[in-house]
């Protein structure tokens, strides 16, 4: 018997849109000085030195690459959705409240797909840079549907959660996969408030990241104690399954992050209210969070990543290994933007792109290799 698809495979697509990403946000706060968004056009190539001339044009190449991944993979996904949808396994796993939480995977990627449009696609179409304010109002029209689908499920699910009875004690870190679905569309949101500027589509924009994003950090706060309470109420580690969610936390810190920098800016543009260093705070409170947090969860890790993630087997939640990296890697463009432009943080930033992109086609290889095997 083969394995079922999962909405978990989402993570794979939303891996590759975090990577194809993660170039533009270096670009952005460690190397533009101009104001607006960097474009491919806005570089120049050739007075740069030798190594970093290599490095800018490998960043590059990582974000093609890593879009026509992203967009390879969100088809296949889809397709295995649709495939997947109203079978007997479907109505199995969205009335399980252990579960559920997965099928918001497939929100936080299609929310990514929108992100790539903004980032790493704008930054090589010179036709979207130059005409990105008559994108806003489609822009807005998108992110308002997706997030009222997003919310939907959402309630759904929590519905679901409040109705059934389950072990509460058996909830894990993929719980958490609810608030960071929402959390990617708050900061999606939120961008479109911070650029857009027709003052109708910025406050809309606006109040929708305001509103959805306070609901991902209500979840994240509730889940987060229901968890560490189930986790000290059992005995050592969970299932190997279960072992790459302990990283999650660290995305949704990050957009949320992101989320309140995009907004003070709006307020700024929109209200001319001066309160640039709450965009500071906000960004050093927040990587500073993330630091202690990934050292703390790759002491967890370390006998996982050095015992069973090396085994001869594929199961998607391996797949939350990438974005944890690619979020820190972001997050740390911004602090080293706004509070410490050092070598240090430049190179923490490279560290954590690389590891991301070596877990992508470590997880990539070990997918296409050993999804197929049969069930154990």
């Amino acid at each position: 018997m083969k394995k079922e698809f999962s909405p978990l495979s989402f993570l794979s697509s939303l891996g590759a849109g975090g990577i194809s990403v993660l170039p533009f946000a270096f670009f952005q706060y460690t190397h533009h000085q101009g104001k607006g968004l960097i474009t491919f056009n806005m570089i120049n190539h050739t007075e740069m030195p030798a190594l970093k001339q290599l490095l800018f044009y490998s960043m590059e190449a990582v974000m093609v690459v890593f879009v026509l991944l992203h967009i390879i993979l969100t088809i296949k996904n889809l397709y295995g959705l649709v495939k997947w949808y109203k079978t007997e396994s479907y109505y199995s796993f969205i009335n399980d409240p252990l579960k559920n939480a997965g099928f918001m995977a497939i929100f936080i990627s299609l929310a990514m797909t929108l992100n790539t449009v903004i980032g790493p696609i704008r930054f090589f179409v010179p036709i979207i840079a130059k005409n990105l304010q008559n994108l806003m109002l489609p822009a807005l029209a998108g992110i308002l549907i997706l997030g009222v689908i997003t919310m939907y499920w959402q309630i759904k699910l929590l519905k679901i959660s409040f109705v059934k009875s389950f072990d509460v004690n058996k909830i894990n870190f993929g719980w958490l996969l609810q608030p960071f679905a929402l959390a990617m569309v708050g900061v999606t949101a939120s961008g479109i408030a911070a650029m857009a500027k027709t003052p109708d589509y910025a406050h809309i924009a606006a109040f929708f990241s305001i509103t959805i994003a306070s609901m991902a950090l209500f979840l994240l706060i509730v889940k987060l104690i229901s968890i560490f309470k189930s986790h000290f109420a059992s005995v050592g580690l969970p299932a190997k399954q279960f072992m790459p969610s302990y990283l999650i936390v660290i995305p949704i810190i990050t957009l949320l992050g992101i989320t309140g920098f995009r907004l003070v800016h709006y307020f700024e543009n929109n209200f001319g209210f001066h309160i640039d260093f709450l965009a500071t705070l906000i960004v050093v409170v927040a990587f500073a969070f993330e630091t202690w947090y990934l050292l703390f969860g790759l002491a967890l890790l370390k006998n996982y990543l050095k015992t069973d993630f090396r085994e001869k087997e594929y199961y998607v939640s391996q797949w939350g290994l990438v974005c944890p990296f690619v979020a820190f890697s972001v997050l740390g463009a911004f602090f080293y933007k706004l509070f410490v432009p050092n070598m240090i943080t430049y190179g923490v930033i490279i560290i954590s792109a690389i590891t991301a992109i070596v877990f992508f086609f470590v997880l990539l290889n070990k997918q296409m290799r050993y999804s197929n095997q049969p069930l154990k």
